[in-house]
């Protein structure tokens, strides 16, 4: 890609950046009992081994889409930075982490989510490291394994491009958030109705505000899609983003 190109794509990145501390976080430090943080610790990382492996073999196949692999990471960190407060003890954001994963594959965004959340943590004061392997659950394990489902599904039955990205995007962002609600509703049911009567407390709540973030995401992303198709086509032929050959 032509380094004028870039400094357009990077400076489109950069608006998005919004310079003040946010008033909320992800499950943040503390929030969750130490038995469920340790749980979705474990349940996580197989998934983080199989990320590595999955970024060690494209790197080692196409060790020129390393960059594209950078601005996935900088792509999901700007946008999960983005926070409106929601359910007490989380927020509602736009995860980010549909790009990287129509352009690697779900389990290389498993390493990148985790590891943007672990930079959130330690950074910005978004998280925290006992829920790491929650919040790297939610945002990194489920919502890039429906992201990556829906748009392969899509493509496979000849749906147009920008409409798989979008519609995969968003079912992601949203399947983040429903986890989110689960691992909430699990760690604090109700008194009354138990499990369930949480979880639909706590996933109504949360769409209120991301429904409308899970499609501002999916709209950005068929954007930054479309840009890469247009400046940067052989990588993505390479990626194996197109279920049949584009020109």
């Amino acid at each position: 890609m032509k380094n004028s190109s870039w400094k357009v794509f990077y400076f489109i990145i950069l608006l998005l950046i919004v310079p003040k501390k946010a008033a909320a976080m992800h499950i943040m430090e503390g929030f969750l009992p130490i038995e469920w943080a340790l749980f979705w610790w474990g349940v996580t990382t197989p998934f983080l081994i199989l990320g590595f492996r999955s970024i060690q073999k494209t790197v080692q196949e196409n060790p020129e889409t390393k960059m594209i692999l950078g601005l996935s990471g900088a792509f999901a960190f700007v946008l999960s930075a983005l926070k409106i407060p929601s359910v007490t003890g989380s927020s509602s954001h736009p995860t980010g982490v549909g790009l990287g994963t129509i352009l690697y594959g779900p389990f290389a965004m498993t390493i990148i989510g985790t590891i943007v959340l672990l930079f959130q943590a330690l950074l910005l004061a978004h998280g925290g490291l006992t829920t790491l392997g929650a919040n790297a659950f939610s945002m990194a394990v489920v919502g890039p394994i429906i992201t990556y489902a829906v748009y392969k599904g899509t493509q496979k039955i000849g749906w147009s491009l920008s409409l798989s990205v979008f519609l995969s995007v968003a079912l992601g962002n949203l399947s983040t958030y429903l986890m989110t609600s689960l691992q909430l509703a699990l760690a604090f049911p109700s008194e009354v109705g138990g499990i369930i009567a949480s979880f639909s407390k706590f996933a109504g709540i949360f769409a209120l505000t991301q429904i409308p973030l899970a499609i501002s995401e999916g709209l950005l992303t068929v954007i930054v899609i479309n840009f890469l198709r247009n400046h940067n086509l052989d990588d993505l032929k390479a990626l194996r983003v197109f279920s049949k050959e584009v020109n």
